[in-house]
């Protein structure tokens, strides 16, 4: 018996397609603050002060680690620049845009 749907399957395989130029940047259209930088996608978080941009990371990094999907984070004091893109398609996939669409949420 096989414990993932196939369902499941189709949504992991389309999650770790590499996307096209085309696509990206239909995506980008929907994430306005976000830009693509050297096939990977990026936005600068802007908080009042070091507590907040601290508490931002540690939030996205329990949620980096339950999806097991990892963004590169640098802390500049009260700014937090997320880069993210799927290093297993070797380029930006539908997963990185929801790892965007979280981080967006959590502001």
């Amino acid at each position: 018996m096989v414990s993932v749907s196939v369902k499941e399957a189709c949504v992991k395989e389309q999650a770790l397609g590499k996307l096209s130029e085309d696509q990206i940047e239909a995506q980008l259209e929907k994430f306005p603050e976000w830009a693509e930088l050297n096939g990977q996608i990026q936005r600068t978080f802007q908080f009042e002060d070091f507590d907040q941009s601290i508490a931002f990371v540690g939030r996205i990094a329990e949620y980096a680690e339950q999806v097991q999907h990892h963004p590169d984070i640098l802390i500049r004091y009260d700014k937090v620049t997320l880069t993210i893109s799927t290093h297993d398609a070797g380029g930006i996939t539908h997963k990185d845009f929801e790892l965007a669409r979280t981080a967006d949420a959590m502001m």
